[in-house]
């Protein structure tokens, strides 16, 4: 794939008021949040509840594309159609999670680091081949007593950067994912000063891969404070931070930046995101690419009648989706 492809791919995935919606949990992940639904944790159960997803009417209208688990890139709806191809028809850019997920840093007690290079090159020629046109590696980023270490923010970043320039040699549009957690009681100043740090670093490593910056779309946490911090933060707080922060690091040539929810509640995920774009022009497209802030109320809903709610639960996430794209323009009203 041309530099031009990519770049239009990348676009793409951030159009005017449209975001990406994450489906990509793990097996493990999702059976989890089954559990605490009392849905079993089936393969037909998983198959189901993405297609709800998925299939919800006029979705596309406000979602430009889907990051899918290997799982579900091989899977298809009940009337056959394999989902990338259904995305695909609909208009929506089927996506990829290839990280393998976390284990921990050896030496560094408390920190992490995501496996899944060994062996990626092939893996990502098969996803190509069955209809994927973008890609997500997601690190992680924990915030507490000496930690991150600059170990830590710099193997992460090297990861990242690695992952990436394999997808761009595969026609893969890369989503780099640098999650900073919530977890925890630091203030909101803690969370600017690591974030600026690990962007600062995973966008030095991107250039010394040479990585196509015009062809990457960054997934980033918002700068907010920990969790269990006494004082918590408003919304144009929030929003002022994550912008300044995002201006000292990001370079203006990348064509977007999707935010993960990070365990925020759907309202706050939403109003954060419309309050950056209120302070706007921004030198890139500021969006979504949001999981449990786009599913909770609907998986609540569809595990009660897995048959019978689907429609019900369907328009649940067609309303946080045109919710999120409204805020992804700046415009959205609450509620």
């Amino acid at each position: 794939m041309s530099i031009e492809q990519l770049a239009d791919t990348a676009q793409a995935m951030v159009a005017p008021g449209k975001g990406i919606i994450a489906i990509d949990e793990s097996t493990n992940t999702i059976g989890k949040r089954f559990a605490a639904v009392g849905v079993e944790n089936t393969e037909e159960n998983r198959r189901a509840y993405r297609e709800m997803l998925l299939t919800a009417p006029k979705l596309s209208e406000h979602v430009s594309g889907a990051i899918l688990y290997d799982e579900t890139l091989r899977q298809s709806t009940r009337a056959g159609v394999p989902f990338a191809a259904y995305l695909a028809e609909q208009g929506m850019l089927p996506g990829i999670k290839v990280d393998r997920g976390t284990t921990a840093l050896a030496g560094f007690p408390g920190e992490l680091v995501t496996e899944g290079l060994d062996g990626l090159r092939g893996r990502l020629e098969e996803y190509y081949r069955l209809g994927a046109r973008f890609a997500k590696w997601r690190a992680v980023i924990n915030i507490g007593d000496d930690i991150p270490t600059g170990t830590c923010i710099e193997v992460n970043a090297h990861a990242l950067s690695r992952y990436a320039a394999l997808c761009q040699e595969q026609g893969l549009v890369p989503m780099v994912e640098p999650e900073v957690l919530m977890d925890g009681a630091h203030d909101i100043e803690t969370a600017y000063e690591v974030t600026e740090a690990v962007l600062r670093s995973l966008f030095g490593a991107l250039y010394e891969q040479n990585v196509l910056l015009e062809g990457t779309i960054l997934k980033a946490s918002m700068v907010v404070a920990g969790k269990d911090c006494a004082e918590q933060p408003d919304v144009q707080e929030v929003a002022e931070s994550t912008l300044m922060c995002l201006k000292s690091t990001v370079p203006a040539i990348l064509p977007g930046v999707v935010f993960l929810s990070g365990g925020q509640d759907d309202e706050h995920a939403t109003a954060h995101l419309d309050a950056m774009n209120r302070l706007g022009p921004n030198p890139w497209t500021l969006s979504f690419s949001y999981g449990r802030a786009m599913q909770q109320a609907a998986l609540a809903l569809w595990a009660k009648d897995m048959a019978g709610n689907v429609r019900k639960a369907q328009d649940l996430v067609l309303a946080r989706a045109r919710a999120n794209g409204l805020a992804a323009l700046g415009q959205w009203q609450g509620g």
